[in-house]
Parts: structure tokens; C-alpha cells; sequence
């Protein structure tokens, strides 16, 4: 069994994917940290100081000991007052823009670099046999064999 597991490990795709994965996690925080330090503090200085992860709809009642600022999201949340965090929904939608967007960056490049590599690799077998064909059927209609 220790064999199996070794050989499974080994295989590159689960290797790949445990470095994407890794990977992954540590941009995700970069990217965190990019909207919530730099892009929507930037974003709420041109409409006015607009502090977007204080946008929310309180849908219930504030707990008797609470002492907090009835302003605080992040407060009335760990306080158990149920919530709609549009704000942070806000935030968390420019997150996923921006990781779309780099993905769909990388994802350009790799294919560029990928075309690239078989347009030099000269066609395929496929297509020399459907040129083989197509010359064979351009020979046979021709009567020239």
C-alpha cells in the first residue's frame, strides 16, 4: 500500500496540483491585500471617504450587552447581530475580478507560448494523412494514379 500511495504522490498531475493549489492560496492573500489595503481604500477616497466594509443592512435586533458602535460591521457581526455585508460583498466581487483577470492573463500567455511550440512542431499526423487523402481523392478524380 505505502508503494501505491508513493507512486500516486509521484504522478505528475498530483504534484502540479498540490503547487497550484499552494500557490493559489498565497495569491489569493495578495490579491486580499491589494483590495482591502490599496484598491478599495483608494476606490472610497474618490467617492468621498466611503468605507465599503461598513455597508451593510442590520436584519436584526442588537443584543442587550453590546457596547459596541452600531456603525461597526465587523463588531455587530461578533456580536451575533444578523446581517446583509453588501460592502464586504463589494469587496470580495473586486477580488474575484482581479483573480479572473490575472487567470485569464496566464492562461493568454501559456496558450500563446503552446501555439507558438506547434506551429514550430511542423502539423500533425492527422493532418498529413487528411493531406495524403485529399491528394489521393485529387488523383483519383483526375484519373492520374
Amino acid at each position: 500500500m505505502l508503494r501505491e500511495f508513493r507512486a500516486f504522490i509521484n504522478r505528475g498531475n498530483v504534484l502540479d496540483l498540490a503547487v497550484a493549489v499552494i500557490i493559489g492560496a498565497a495569491f489569493g492573500k495578495i490579491v486580499t491585500s491589494l483590495t482591502d489595503s490599496i484598491i478599495m481604500p483608494l476606490i472610497g477616497w474618490i467617492f468621498g471617504d466611503v468605507d465599503f466594509s461598513n455597508y451593510f443592512i442590520r436584519l436584526g435586533s442588537i443584543p442587550a450587552g453590546y457596547k459596541g458602535s452600531l456603525t461597526n460591521y465587523a463588531a455587530l457581526k461578533e456580536a451575533g447581530v444578523p446581517m446583509i455585508g453588501y460592502g464586504d460583498f463589494i469587496t470580495q466581487v473586486v477580488n474575484f475580478l482581479i483573480i479572473a483577470w490575472v487567470i485569464f492573463l496566464i492562461v493568454k500567455a501559456a496558450n500563446k507560448v503552446n501555439h507558438k511550440e506547434e506551429a514550430a512542431a511542423g502539423p500533425t499526423e492527422v493532418e498529413l494523412l487528411a493531406e495524403i487523402r485529399d491528394e489521393l481523392r485529387r488523383r483519383n478524380a483526375t484519373g492520374v494514379l
